[in-house]
């Protein structure tokens, strides 16, 4: 921090650039493009779907399977493809963090599918996953209560910021995302990497629902954006022609 300005140009309370995009994917049922500045994510649903292997089926609901993980070129040194234990905590608190806003009862036997590829990482790879992952859904058609909006916060030097980036994630004090269901005001995720006082905690935390908030208006943009048509070319658009003219 320098004169209450970020290495990049923010200020403490500030997001990266947003983009969202629905309907990505031409083979799956559901996709989503998510962008948080340098970071690159998208995501693909499949289902619901008959469960294979049969016995993980449940008589009730359907089950929600999350599979995150990171492309070989995300990052400046080529990662390690195929799962890892990093892949497989992420890959399961996003599931616990989408989970409470389906319907899931709505389709028993069956499974929900959801491939998370982080294509270029700067950093909140895990809340960007969670935003495409939410977009997708919903761009499935499977019913939910909400959209899931997440977002980081974190503390570089004695200064509390929203989304954590670049080098704040590597050599700041403290990370903590978050993700939230803005109709049952409810985090469904809360992580920590640091240590703080209950007080700062609280401070973070407040901040980082803030900056869902942003995302969440960014996702339902991105869903209405798919579905708009353009307007009739009738009189009164003709109308206004002239009057420019």
């Amino acid at each position: 921090m320098k004169n209450g300005i970020r290495y990049d140009g923010r200020r403490f309370d500030q997001l990266r650039h947003i983009e969202a995009k629905v309907g990505v994917l031409k083979n799956a049922n559901g996709s989503a493009f998510f962008r948080l500045g340098n970071t690159l994510v998208i995501a693909g649903v499949y289902g619901p779907k008959k469960v294979h292997p049969k016995h993980d089926e449940q008589a009730e609901k359907a089950i929600l399977r999350t599979y995150y993980k990171m492309a070989p070129f995300s990052t400046s040194e080529r990662s390690r493809p195929g799962t890892n234990r990093r892949s497989t905590e992420i890959s399961k608190v996003t599931r616990e963090a989408i989970l409470p806003v389906i319907d899931v009862e709505e389709f028993p036997k069956t499974a929900i599918d959801v491939y998370i590829e982080v294509l270029q990482a700067d950093a909140s790879t895990r809340v960007a996953g969670i935003n495409a992952a939410s977009l997708a859904l919903a761009d499935a058609g499977v019913p939910m209560m909400d959209l899931i909006a997440s977002c980081s916060a974190g503390k570089v030097g004695d200064t509390v910021v929203l989304d954590v980036a670049g080098k704040e994630d590597t050599e700041g004090e403290l990370d903590l995302p978050v993700a939230y269901c803005h109709r049952t005001k409810q985090i469904t995720l809360l992580q920590m990497d640091g240590i703080t006082d209950s007080k700062e905690m609280k401070e973070i935390i407040k901040l980082a629902i803030k900056g869902c908030g942003v995302v969440y208006e960014e996702q339902k943009k991105a869903l209405r954006k798919k579905y708009q048509h353009e307007e009739p070319q009738g009189e009164e658009s003709q109308g206004e022609g002239d009057m420019n003219d």
